[in-house]
């Protein structure tokens, strides 16, 4: 593939760039990538970490060095199989709406000269393609390609918002795993965990899945905070 570009990120990684635009087709050779390395292995790669458009890859030095990585690398850019085609994994997430639960929701109405449902309507009626977990651990960066916001980030970011709060932009919306600094608007809130190392997988969704946000009233949201908090509650997922 002649877009494919291999940087060199310091002594033990590298960043094997797939294209230069963030696009459903670039991320899906990512992750094309990430599971041909699985499946064929090299020797000193210790880990492999999908971005928007590259994969970064982590290695020993004593045991490969980089310009054979590189090589093999290539290589295995030859033989990669669209293991996505056809298939669509979808995480329902269940979220409450404004409130003391989404702060920003009747101003994000405002941002958009509409009301705080057909925010709602918008946001909950169209699927979340995951591009890639960053900034916090199953933190996940995602994007609907239909009805997208006009407003974006905040001018002001706040130095703490919520665990499980669910955030906007435009046509992204990420999933806040743990109580941490955000200059996007809050909506909504979660009650399942995004991230609980408490799980044999920890991580609510990942990257090439999706999510679609089911709303609930504050009732069904404490119902499901309470099994959540009991390890009785399990995603709906839908293939």
């Amino acid at each position: 593939m002649e877009d494919i570009k291999i940087l060199i990120s310091g002594d033990k990684a590298i960043s094997v760039q797939m294209g230069s635009e963030i696009s459903l087709e670039v991320n899906r050779k990512v992750l094309m990538l990430q599971a041909e390395l699985e499946k064929n292995p090299i020797a000193g790669v210790t880990e492999t970490l999908p971005t928007y458009a590259s994969l970064m890859v982590h290695y020993n030095p004593e045991i490969v060095r980089v310009k054979e990585l590189s090589e093999e690398i290539m290589k295995r850019t030859q033989t990669m199989q669209d293991i996505a085609a056809g298939k669509k994994r979808i995480v329902e997430v269940p979220i409450c709406y404004g409130g003391e639960y989404g702060p920003d929701l009747e101003y994000c109405a405002e941002l958009e000269h509409t009301t705080p449902e057909e925010i709602i309507r918008k946001h909950s009626q169209h699927d979340y393609y995951v591009y890639m977990l960053g900034f916090a651990p199953g933190h996940p960066y995602a994007a609907r390609f239909e009805e997208p916001f006009s407003f974006k980030r905040r001018e002001t970011a706040r130095v703490m918002i919520p665990a499980r709060s669910v955030v906007v932009q435009q046509n992204l919306s990420d999933l806040i795993p743990f109580d941490q600094p955000c200059g996007w608007n809050i909506i909504g809130q979660t009650p399942c965990e995004i991230c609980d190392y408490s799980r044999k997988d920890p991580f609510l969704v990942h990257a090439g899945e999706w999510t679609r946000y089911r709303p609930v009233s504050p009732e069904e949201f404490r119902k499901i905070r309470k099994q959540v908090e009991a390890g009785k509650w399990k995603p709906r997922i839908i293939e």
